[in-house]
C-alpha cells in the first residue's frame, strides 16, 4: 500500500513526471499487496492530457480556431468573446485564452491536483468542479488572460453579455446574454456558492 501510495502522490503533485517504473504499482512487490485493479488506475495516473484534451498552449487567443480549448467552445459564447476581442484589439488589448474547453478527464485530472494541493475535495471545489458540474467541459466557460485582458473584459464585457462569475477567479468568464441590457448578475464568492457546482 504504502508505494501506490507514493505512486499516487508523487502522480498528482508532479504531472508533469511520470511516476519512475521503480514505483510502478504493477511491480511484483506492489502487486502482491494491492487488490484493487490498478492497470486501469495506472494507465489514467500516466496518461499526460494535451491540446485535444483542452491544453491550451501560450499564445492563444479566441480567434484561434485550431486549438480545441477555443473552437470546442459554445458557438454564441465563442461569437461574444470574438466581437469583445476585435474591439478590445482597437485600445490595444489581446484576450488570451488560458483555458477554454476540456475533456472530462483532463477536468478529472485538475480536480484531482486541487485536491492533492489544497488538502480536500471541499477547499479544492473552490476552485476546480467535477466533470459533471463543470462548465469548461460543456464549452460554457473561458478563463482569459493576462490581467490587463481579464480587467478590460471585467468593465467592458457585459456589453457583449459575457460576465465574470465568481470573485475569486476574475479571469473566469461565462456568456450571460441578459447582461447586455440588464448588466452582469451578482458574483458569486467562488464556485462552492454557485448552485450549479452542487450535485
Amino acid at each position: 500500500m504504502a508505494a501506490i501510495t507514493a505512486v499516487l502522490g508523487h502522480a498528482l503533485l508532479n504531472p508533469s513526471q511520470p511516476p519512475s517504473p521503480s514505483a510502478s504499482p504493477r511491480s511484483p512487490s506492489a502487486a502482491s499487496s494491492a487488490q484493487a485493479p490498478l492497470p486501469h488506475l495506472h494507465r489514467e495516473l500516466r496518461a499526460t492530457p494535451g491540446e485535444a484534451d483542452g491544453v491550451v498552449p501560450d499564445g492563444v487567443t479566441v480567434l484561434d480556431d485550431g486549438i480545441p480549448a477555443v473552437a470546442n467552445l459554445d458557438a454564441n459564447l465563442l461569437e461574444a468573446l470574438r466581437r469583445a476581442a476585435r474591439d478590445g484589439a482597437e485600445g490595444g488589448v489581446e484576450l488570451s485564452v488560458n483555458s477554454g474547453w476540456r475533456s472530462p478527464e483532463y477536468q478529472n485530472q485538475l480536480l484531482r491536483k486541487a485536491v492533492a494541493r489544497y488538502g480536500s475535495e471541499g477547499a479544492a471545489a473552490r476552485w476546480v468542479a467535477t466533470a459533471k458540474t463543470s462548465p469548461h467541459v460543456s464549452g460554457d466557460a473561458v478563463d482569459i488572460g493576462p490581467a490587463d485582458a481579464a480587467e478590460w473584459l471585467s468593465e467592458h464585457g457585459a456589453g457583449y453579455g459575457l460576465c465574470q462569475i465568481y470573485r475569486n477567479e476574475p479571469w473566469h468568464y461565462e456568456l450571460r446574454t441578459e447582461a447586455i441590457d440588464r448588466g452582469c448578475p451578482r458574483m458569486y464568492a467562488d464556485p462552492t456558492q454557485d448552485p450549479r457546482m452542487r450535485p
